[in-house]
Parts: C-alpha cells; structure tokens; sequence
C-alpha cells in the first residue's frame, strides 16, 4: 500500500512538472468597447429608483467594510435585522431590506454585497452554509499546496487570486457576471479594489470601467470579489487590460462644472480628486495592464464612494437639480464597520515583535484608524445637512416656487449616518471578544452566529437607526 501511494505521489508531481514544462495558465482577459454607451452597462445612475417595493421617497444606503468573516458575517447579521424590520409606507407595511438602495462594500464586505445582489432573498437559506462557516482559508491554502495547481502558479499573471477566484465561482458565485445582475431586482452593489500603482480606488462600476474602455458586463462576480479582497503579500495582484483612451470617452458635465473657478474649493476641491485619479486610467499606453489588490488600502469602509456623492451635492447645483432630492423625504446610511483592534503584549518588551507581526500590523492599522475618519467625515456630511436644506430652498426658489412652498418642500429632508461597530457594545469583555477576532476567512461556527447576532442587536439599539423608523412612523 506505501509503494502505491508512493508511486501515486510520483506519478502526481511528474504530472505537475509536465504541465509547467507545457506553460502556465492565462487569467482572464476583459472585453475592449469601442464606444462607450452612458446608456447601457450596470451603472448606478440607471439603477437607483428603478425596483419594485421600493420607496422613491427614501435613499437607503449600505456599506459593508473590510474584514474577512468577520465582516462577512457581521453585514450579514445586518441584512437579517433589515428583512426582519417592518415599517409603513403609504399605509402598507414593507421590510426596511426592500428599502435600501445601494450596497457599497470592500474586502470580506464585497462579498455579503455581491451575494445578496446576485441571490436576493435566497441568500438566506445558502450564505451561511456557502461561505460564512466554511473554511475558505483552509481550502484556498490546500489548492496553492496541491502540485496540480502548481502550473498555473508559475510565473505569468494568473497568480493566486486568480485560483481563488475560481474557488468562489465554485462554493459562491456560479460563474455569475454583472452583467447578470442587470435583470436583478435587488440593490446595486458597488465594490471596489485599490489600484496597486496609484493607490486609487478601482470600482466594478461601467462607469467607472469606461475609463478602461473595457466592458463590465462579462468580469465575473469572482474575479471582483478576488480583487476586492486581495491582501497584499497573502494574495497576488488581480490584473486587467487597460484599453483607456481609445473609446471617445467623455467627462459627465458634473465635472465640467466642478472645475469652473468658483466651486475649485472645498467641498468641490474634494469631490474633484477622484476624477483626477480617475484621468490617469486613460493612459493605456503608459498602462496597458492594472494590477489591483485589496480595496481596504484605500477605502476599508466603501464609503469614498457615499461621502464624494454628498460633496457633489453639496457643491453641484446642477447635480441637485438632476437628483431630483426635492422628492426625497429621508437619506440613510448605514455604515457596517468591523474594525478589529487585537490586543499585544509587545509594548511589555524591550525586543520588538518579529517581521511578520510588524507586517500585520503595519498594514492594518492604519487601516483601521482610516476607517474611523470616514466615518466621522459621514457624520460631518449628515450635521451640515442644514446647509443641505438651504441649498434645496434656494434651487427651489429659482424653479419658480414661493419661499412658502420651498420651505415645505425641503424641510421634510431627513439625513441619518448609522454606526455598527464593536465600539458601541457595552460591556467590556464582550467588545474586546470581538475587537480580537482574527481577518481571515475562517472562524468558528460560534464566532460567526456571534458575529450575526450582533450586527442585528447593535442596528436595533442605535439611536439613529431607531430615530430612523421613527421618521416612517411619523409620515
């Protein structure tokens, strides 16, 4: 029985050898457009409002952080409290879940936001099983050690993500594309990973994509996720062609006006920024080829996206007059945060920690620390909503309204910026449990009906979340 299992072992690792002598693998290659068509494509702007059982009144967003299954599981347990939720509308009672409109997510979040886009309510009879308590890690560790993986991992530009990419397409995905999720009528999901090069943001959006001159619609849900969550080191880089340039791209008019002399200041200056980014994907010549990694190097919380909306608002009459707020009653975002913050004993020795612990922690820090500001900068954005309204008054105003009627029409806006977060659990042993759990995507069962359990507790108790419904009951 040795000699056979010998021989077998033999017999596998010459078949490996063959197969790297023979080439290795190609990783997918996306699709080149020669027109960009503002009309088509999974786009945001052709998707928000357009669902059923779905209040035109009310923008509800989400955004999912960073944090392997912890995080996974935490957005998870907020989805659950959502569909649990009722509230009234017109009369009727609806779950708030049919309410949101926009999941915005990184990392262990992208794949709780592409999940539910892809899978709607039958997300909750499968996540669980599919992903959450399974051992990923381990599975993705036994496939790189496997030699008959080995081939595809030899030079090129496959690479690891990639066969963990595969891997999700098999336990998760089925293959799916965005361009089927265009039919869905569930939220869009926008996630995003970072530009190696550049550190800017790189978001599976056709929008965004028509800067590659590239086609959305065929990059599976997969590779995004495998992008999304790309930990440098741990995993290689997810690579794209970049086609940029060669499509007769243009710039929105939102962005023509920004740069007129009078809004190149802040907010504007800001909401500006990423559209220079942006115009540095259009070199294709320079940049044939984007390398993409974690989309928590440069938004661990997904909310860039959230917060550059609010400061066009802000800054864009044009934009609030195409936004059409004037019928919005209510905004609100609900920031799932799974900022861990594991607890050392290194400051209690004079020798430091090795390399692999200050690696760990050099890159997650600042992470964390990152995710703290922005959402202090959402809550900034909801406490200047004052301003908000006065804006909506003086567009109004110029539509040809009385000050009466614009008054009326505007002060019904309500902003709310909703925090769940280990930060807020009360008790001490239980937030330091949880500020502990490792990134990585395996936990223990318990830890991720844990991890459930709380995102739903923490949603209820939040007294923004719970000023929220009131707004439905009063209206």
């Amino acid at each position: 029985m040795i000699r056979r299992a010998k021989r077998r072992f033999v017999a596998a690792a010459l078949a490996a050898a063959l197969a790297v002598s023979a080439g290795c693998a190609s990783r997918p290659i996306n699709e080149r457009i020669d027109k960009v068509d503002p009309a088509s494509g999974y786009r945001a702007d052709l998707r928000l409002g357009n669902r059923p059982n779905n209040d035109p009144r009310t923008l509800l967003v989400l955004a999912f952080s960073g944090g392997g299954t912890r995080a996974a599981a935490l957005s998870y347990g907020v989805l659950e409290a959502l569909r649990a939720s009722e509230v009234l509308v017109d009369g009727q009672r609806r779950r708030l879940l049919d309410e949101v409109d926009l999941i915005t997510g990184v990392s262990g979040g992208a794949f709780t936001a592409l999940a539910y886009a892809l899978y709607g309510e039958r997300l909750f009879a499968e996540y669980e099983t599919r992903f959450l308590k399974r051992d990923v890690q381990g599975d993705l560790v036994a496939r790189t050690l496997n030699p008959f993986n080995w081939p595809k991992l030899v030079g090129g530009s496959y690479g690891r993500s990639e066969l963990a990419a595969e891997y999700y397409d098999e336990i998760l995905f089925g293959g799916a594309t965005f361009g089927d999720l265009l039919d869905k009528p569930t939220p869009i999901a926008i996630v995003a990973g970072t530009d190696l090069s550049t550190g800017s943001r790189f978001p599976f959006t056709q929008s965004d994509w028509d800067l590659l001159c590239s086609n959305l619609h065929k990059v599976t849900l997969s590779r995004a996720a495998a992008a999304s969550s790309a930990v440098p080191i741990v995993f290689s880089p997810v690579t794209f062609n970049n086609y940029g340039g060669t499509c007769g791209h243009q710039y929105p008019d939102l962005v023509r006006e920004l740069q007129r002399p009078e809004h190149r200041s802040r907010p504007a200056d800001r909401a500006l920024m990423r559209h220079r980014e942006m115009r540095d994907f259009e070199r294709s010549a320079d940049r044939p080829f984007i390398h993409v990694v974690d989309g928590g190097v440069s938004d661990n919380l997904g909310m860039r996206t959230v917060l550059e909306g609010f400061e066009v608002l802000e800054a864009s009459p044009a934009f609030r007059q195409s936004a059409g707020l004037h019928r919005l009653d209510r905004i609100a975002v609900i920031i799932v945060n799974a900022r861990s913050a594991p607890s050392t004993d290194w400051d209690r020795s004079e020798t430091p920690p090795g390399i692999v612990d200050q690696l760990v922690q050099s890159s997650g820090v600042p992470i964390d620390r990152y995710s703290y500001e922005l959402v202090q900068l959402m809550r900034d954005n909801i406490e200047r909503s004052e301003l908000l309204r006065e804006l909506l008054v003086a567009r109004r105003r110029l539509a040809g309204a009385s000050e009466a009627e614009a008054e009326a029409d505007t002060r019904r806006l309500a902003l709310f910026a909703i925090d769940v977060s280990f930060e807020s659990i009360a008790d001490p042993d239980e937030r330091r449990y949880f500020l502990n759990l490792p990134t990585t995507f395996v936990l223990p069962p318990e830890a991720v009906d844990r991890l459930r359990e709380l995102g739903g507790r923490l949603l209820r108790e939040s007294p923004d979340y719970q000023q929220l419904r009131e707004d439905f009951r009063r209206r």
